[in-house]
């Protein structure tokens, strides 16, 4: 019940963005920057003095929200990464073309993702949509582009002596499948398939959203001492696009009633990641869960598991692997 509460109701947040010091120098990259509490990111992060580039797979959609950050931050521009997490051809296309651009990354903000979409639907590399989006599909790009965080925590000026990895998880981590991950889940072939029909798609995205949380404990473990901070959080029930899958299971009236009793605004929404992102000093972070607003939370015992968590990283290093 715990966990209820404080995922629907927090108390009112002691951090706000006046908090947040100037970020002027910064290069930030927000996923899923088009929409939701990734745009709102980007905002905050654009009036704050960051240079931000919006990364997302809508070409359309990133277009809009690149004029609405435009208009909502006086002129200042956003710059497009075009990315699809679905897609790891498209994860290494997008690396490549920042390094391109950029010598330094100061932040990386994992904030996409996909939420209970159709049990079947698959990645473009035949994965279950969930957990090769959330899970595989960031561990490529941040581990693509860890040279360049390495690089800026140890050079840059405006770094601080650190480079930060914020992975926006779920208070759905603590309803993943038995075990935390259905193995059997994550293959390619019909095994998978009929694993995941089994497992149902709440679980697996349970399962995706523990994932994001043992990924940035495994990350925060290996390159600590490199000057990365990972942070991982749920970042409370908001109102967002993440939401669209839902009505095939949920009567869209009933859950329009609910969305509009319990859930927060994407500008609340955006409040833990910001927090994790921005706060002077992160290093006590590292390795930290938040939960709504800015707090420091207990994720429990699964996504405490440190075998667990290196059994994921073998597993998506596998994954990645070109021959």
């Amino acid at each position: 019940m715990g966990n209820f509460v404080s995922a629907f109701f927090p108390p009112k947040s002691l951090f706000t963005v006046d908090q947040i010091p100037d970020l002027t120098g910064q290069v930030i990259i927000v996923t899923g920057g088009n929409t939701g509490i990734g745009k709102e990111t980007c905002k905050v992060l654009m009036n704050k003095g960051a240079k931000v580039y919006l990364a997302a797979r809508d070409k359309v959609k990133a277009h809009n929200a690149l004029e609405w950050l435009k208009n909502e931050t006086g002129g200042k521009v956003a710059f497009f990464l075009e990315l699809d997490l679905a897609n790891l051809s498209s994860v290494r296309k997008a690396a490549e073309e920042f390094k391109s651009k950029e010598q330094e990354l100061h932040v990386l903000f994992n904030n996409a993702g996909v939420m209970t979409p159709p049990v079947d639907l698959r990645t473009s590399d035949g994965y279950d949509l969930q957990f090769g989006t959330n899970v595989l599909g960031h561990y490529l790009f941040t581990t693509l582009l860890l040279p360049t965080l390495i690089h800026t925590a140890r050079n840059s000026p405006a770094s601080g002596g650190h480079a930060r990895v914020i992975n926006t998880s779920s208070a759905a981590i603590w309803h993943p499948p038995r075990g935390g991950i259905a193995w059997d889940t994550l293959g390619t072939d019909e095994v998978s398939r009929k694993a995941c029909r089994r497992v149902g798609r709440i679980a697996l995205y349970g399962q995706s959203k523990l994932g994001n949380v043992l990924f940035s404990n495994e990350l925060a473990r290996r390159h600590a001492d490199q000057g990365i901070v990972s942070v991982s959080l749920h970042p409370g029930a908001i109102k967002s696009e993440l939401h669209r899958h839902m009505s095939g299971w949920i009567p869209v009236s009933l859950r329009d009633f609910l969305m509009d009793m319990i859930l927060h605004t994407t500008a609340q929404g955006a409040i833990t990641q910001l927090y994790a992102g921005t706060a002077p000093d992160p290093k006590h972070l590292n390795g930290k869960f938040l939960i709504p607003w800015a707090r420091e939370y207990d994720p429990g015992a699964l996504a405490n598991d440190e075998q667990l968590a290196q059994k994921l990283w073998t597993w998506c290093e596998e994954q990645v692997k070109e021959s």
